[in-house]
C-alpha cells in the first residue's frame, strides 16, 4: 500500500509541469506589445498651381480738400490663379510661399460738396509666406506678406490711377482630395494705405482696403 501511494505521488509531481504549461502565461515584467505609429499618407511638399474664385469687399476712404464724405464701399466677384511651394518640415508642420493674381469687379461712385468721385480696382495680387499645421490630408494655415492692386479714381472730368503697394494677412483650410489635387477655402485681407490722385487740378486722396473670401482648387506636381 505504501508503495502504491509513493508511486501516485511521483506521477502527480511529474504531471504538474505539464498542466502548468497549458495555463495562460503572464508577460514578463516590463514587456509590452508595440503598437505601430499611424502612418502619414499625404506628402505636402512640392510645387503647386491652382485657380480661385470668390467674392471681394472693397472700401475706398476718399477725401478732397475739406470734403470728407466721399467714401465708397463696394463688392463683387474675384477670380484668378495662384502658385506656390510647400515644404513639410515635420509630419504636422508645413511652411511655404505663395503668389496669386486676381481680377476684381470693384467699382462705385459718390457725390459730395459738388464733386462726384468714382473709385475702382480691377485687379490685385499677393506675395505671401504660409505656415500650416496638418492632420494628415487636412491643413489649417495662416499667410501674410505683400499686396499689390490697381486703384483708379475718376471725377471732375479726369481720371488718375496708381499701382498701390500694401500688406496682406489671411487664414484658411486646405484638404488633399488625392495625392496631387487639393481644395482650399480662405479669407484674405489687404490694406493699401493712402494714395494721392490729381483730377484736373483737384487733389483727391484715397485709402483702399479689401477683404476676400475665396475657394481654390490646386494641383501639386
Amino acid at each position: 500500500m505504501k508503495r502504491l501511494a509513493l508511486a501516485g505521488l511521483v506521477l502527480t509531481a511529474g504531471a504538474v509541469p505539464v498542466w502548468a504549461a497549458d495555463l495562460p502565461q503572464s508577460p514578463a515584467p516590463g514587456s509590452y506589445e508595440v503598437v505601430p505609429a499611424p502612418q502619414q499618407t499625404i506628402d505636402w511638399t512640392g510645387i503647386y498651381l491652382g485657380a480661385n474664385l470668390g467674392w471681394a469687399f472693397g472700401n475706398f476712404e476718399n477725401r478732397s480738400g475739406g470734403i470728407s464724405d466721399l467714401d465708397v464701399s463696394t463688392n463683387g466677384v474675384t477670380g484668378g490663379l495662384y502658385t506656390g511651394y510647400n515644404y513639410q518640415i515635420t509630419p504636422n508642420v508645413v511652411v511655404g510661399a505663395e503668389a496669386d493674381f486676381s481680377l476684381t469687379d470693384l467699382e462705385d461712385s459718390t457725390t459730395s460738396g459738388g464733386l462726384t468721385v468714382q473709385s475702382k480696382s480691377d485687379w490685385n495680387s499677393n506675395i505671401r509666406a504660409r505656415l500650416g499645421y496638418t492632420f494628415d490630408r487636412y491643413m489649417i494655415y495662416g499667410a501674410g506678406g505683400l499686396a499689390l492692386a490697381d486703384v483708379e479714381v475718376n471725377g471732375n472730368g479726369d481720371s488718375d490711377s496708381k499701382t498701390a503697394l500694401g500688406w496682406t494677412l489671411g487664414a484658411g483650410g486646405e484638404a488633399a482630395i488625392t495625392n496631387n489635387v487639393s481644395a482650399k477655402l480662405e479669407y484674405v485681407y489687404q490694406d493699401f494705405g493712402e494714395e494721392d490722385f490729381n483730377l484736373n487740378g483737384t487733389a483727391v486722396s484715397s485709402n483702399f482696403s479689401n477683404s476676400q473670401v475665396r475657394f481654390g482648387l490646386g494641383y501639386k506636381f
